[in-house]
């Protein structure tokens, strides 16, 4: 018995991938596994097979010709061929969240392309397949551009390729966004984007915290935040969220603090939350220049942050920026406004800033 690939469209019409099985399995081929690309001209199915050695690439395509099938392509498979296709797609997602500059490879080895090729131009128009050429976008800049002589592309090929360049892109970004802060007393942090699987680490920071840290950082209470109340701090629609962990700790470092910057309209809210131990140690101006060099770079007109008029410490914080700063008051809270560069297009601006003032994340 020998392993053979073969791709055929079939009319996307009840029983006529039975006709073709049938046909098949009529001179003992073994269908091991099927994927369907449904396309504008009818499904593309694409069958791993056992077929008796006695059996020719010209016996097969006649095979499937007479189970109705057509644009027929076949070739000899490996062993590896055997393998699970979802299974082998995350496998090479996970090797580019390791290797991000491999995107490449991985493409050519997805849809064995014959020749994978970045330009620095953008796709135009962006993105799009034909019967020998994918042309994906990059969203860190440029366009790939795959060609394979056969099997014909399909739309499923493409959503798969443009899935794992925009993962490439986004763990490049997330990679150049992480620096290493060495404090005035020496100590090291690793601050990053955070993710979703910061979480837990997130949630350990909380309970390091002192109640008043939390109180001053949430503005009233000094619970802890529900999980589904992180997550979405965490991963916010629009702004960034930090987390600064201990430079000392390795690869299970502990979360030791977390800056959020939220957008609305044309401004942004700041905020941070410093483990009691890593306070007054410079962690904290640190991450909110990071904040705010992120807001400009966004184009936000202005960040405001929210502070009890108690909370010296943040205060002082805020001084230590030497920026220009206006300060409203609203009871026992304060309201400091970061003007910014202005943006070039400035979107409406959300009404209601005492509301704003009270707000809390």
């Amino acid at each position: 018995m020998a392993l053979w690939r073969i791709r055929a469209t079939v009319d996307d019409r009840p029983g006529y991938l039975s006709v073709l099985t049938a046909s098949l399995a009529l001179r003992g081929v073994n269908i091991l596994t099927v994927q369907v690309h449904t396309t504008e001209v009818g499904a593309v199915d694409d069958f791993l097979v056992d077929a008796p050695d006695r059996l020719t690439e010209a016996d097969l395509r006649a095979a499937v010709e007479r189970g109705r099938g057509r644009n027929c392509w076949v070739a000899r498979s490996e062993a590896r061929g055997l393998a699970d296709q979802p299974t082998r797609v995350l496998g090479l997602a996970g090797r580019l969240v390791r290797d991000p500059d491999a995107a490449g490879e991985t493409l050519r080895v997805l849809l064995g392309a014959d020749a994978v090729t970045w330009r620095p131009t953008p796709a135009t128009p962006p993105g799009g397949v034909d019967q020998t050429t994918m042309l994906l976008a990059d969203p860190a800049g440029g366009s790939y551009e795959l060609r394979r002589r056969e099997p014909s592309f399909t739309p499923a090929e493409y959503a798969r390729a443009q899935a794992l360049v925009e993962l490439a892109a986004t763990v490049a970004r997330r990679d150049a966004d992480r620096v290493t802060l060495v404090l005035p007393d020496a100590a090291e942090v690793t601050v990053r984007p955070a993710a979703a699987d910061d979480l837990a680490g997130v949630l350990e920071l909380h309970e390091g915290c002192s109640d008043r840290s939390r109180q001053r950082r949430y503005l009233s209470g000094a619970g802890h935040p529900a999980p589904t109340r992180l997550r979405r701090l965490l991963e916010p629609a629009r702004g960034l969220t930090l987390v600064a962990t201990d430079g000392s700790g390795g690869a299970a470092a502990p979360v030791v603090a977390m800056a959020n910057l939220l957008g609305e309209g044309d401004e942004a809210e700041a905020a941070l939350l410093v483990r009691d131990d890593w306070q007054r140690r410079g962690l904290g101006s640190a991450l909110l220049r990071r904040l705010l060099g992120h807001a400009d770079r966004a184009g936000y007109a202005a960040v405001l942050l929210h502070v009890q008029a108690e909370n010296t410490p943040m205060l002082r914080t805020v001084r230590g920026l030497n920026r220009p700063t206006s300060v409203e008051r609203d009871g026992s809270v304060l309201t400091v406004t970061v003007p910014l560069a202005p943006r070039r297009a400035v979107l409406p601006r959300q009404a209601d800033a005492t509301a704003r003032s009270r707000r809390s994340y």
